[in-house]
């Protein structure tokens, strides 16, 4: 097998679409749109016909040349409509090109040798009964906090109020990146693959929204933010409910990202959600390629 490294502006990128749609691991993350926002300048390692692809979130620090996993981006790694045997995965491996990098691998990159972390998700083909069933003790109460508070789910808000809210709210990574968050979402919905929801308290206002971004049959649980009244509220166990309700009985995987923070986690799994996980893959960091840029 024969695995180039392309620079940036040899890409074709008709072709690494192309090659994202058709594979047996297509995750949004790894299209050439979405990866020119979080990683501009990406570079990839291909194989003959784009038949195996990896995207490389290459940075550059003191004209140093370094990768590392770009935001709200959670899983890249090699893809392709071919199995992706261990042996591909150490050929691709052993290709990249730079000596310092901390990237995730998809959870079809399976690595026995590399650190797992926990991604959970929860498959929505049966009746939202059947799925209910499976909720918590914890869950099921949340759900019926914010019902007795008669909050309101509102469909389709917009980018605009999304992200003013957002950045209302929140003060941390993303944020710093300025209008990355914006330009994201904007794209994203020019190719029709968000769609966001918020919920309204009884003043109408809006107290808790959540951006979901979907490729193929998988919806990810993309950016979540919630104010101190949505938090008190249990806001976000009332969006996750109604969006389970929306899609039940279809083909559609509900992706929500990790977490391996305790809470976090206990909340995806009190919807009945699984651990899938990803791989992290990492040689020499030094502290000063380490940080936010």
């Amino acid at each position: 097998m024969q695995i180039q490294h392309l620079r940036h502006n040899a890409i074709d990128y008709e072709q690494w679409d192309n090659a994202i749609t058709l594979s047996i691991n297509q995750l949004g993350y790894a299209y050439s749109w979405y990866l020119d926002i979080v990683s501009p300048g990406w570079e990839a390692l291909v194989t003959d016909n784009y038949e195996y692809i990896m995207p490389l979130p290459v940075k550059r620090k003191y004209g140093i040349p370094y990768m590392v996993q770009p935001v709200l981006t959670q899983q890249l790694g090699i893809f392709s409509s071919q199995n992706i045997s261990e042996d591909v995965i150490q050929l691709f491996i052993k290709k990249i090109p730079y000596y310092s990098y901390e990237i995730n691998l998809n959870d079809n990159n399976f690595n026995a040798e590399i650190t797992k972390l926990p991604n959970y998700v929860l498959n929505l083909n049966d009746s939202h009964e059947s799925i209910s069933k499976k909720y918590s003790k914890n869950t099921i109460r949340n759900i019926e906090k914010a019902q007795k508070q008669k909050l309101s789910v509102k469909t389709n808000l917009q980018i605009d109020e999304f992200v003013q809210f957002y950045n209302s709210v929140e003060k941390n990574f993303i944020s710093t990146n300025g209008s990355l968050l914006k330009r994201l979402l904007e794209k994203a919905e020019e190719k029709k693959a968000i769609t966001i929801l918020g919920v309204l308290n009884n003043n109408n206002e809006l107290i808790a929204a959540l951006c979901l971004f979907y490729t193929g049959n998988r919806l990810v649980y993309l950016v979540p933010v919630s104010n101190k009244e949505g938090k008190n509220s249990s806001a976000m166990f009332m969006i996750v409910d109604y969006l389970i309700k929306s899609k039940t009985q279809t083909n559609t995987i509900l992706d929500f990202e990790g977490s391996q923070v305790e809470g976090i986690a206990r909340f995806y799994k009190g919807f009945g959600a699984t651990n899938q996980p990803y791989y992290i893959l990492k040689r020499f960091r030094p502290a000063f390629l380490i940080g936010k840029f």
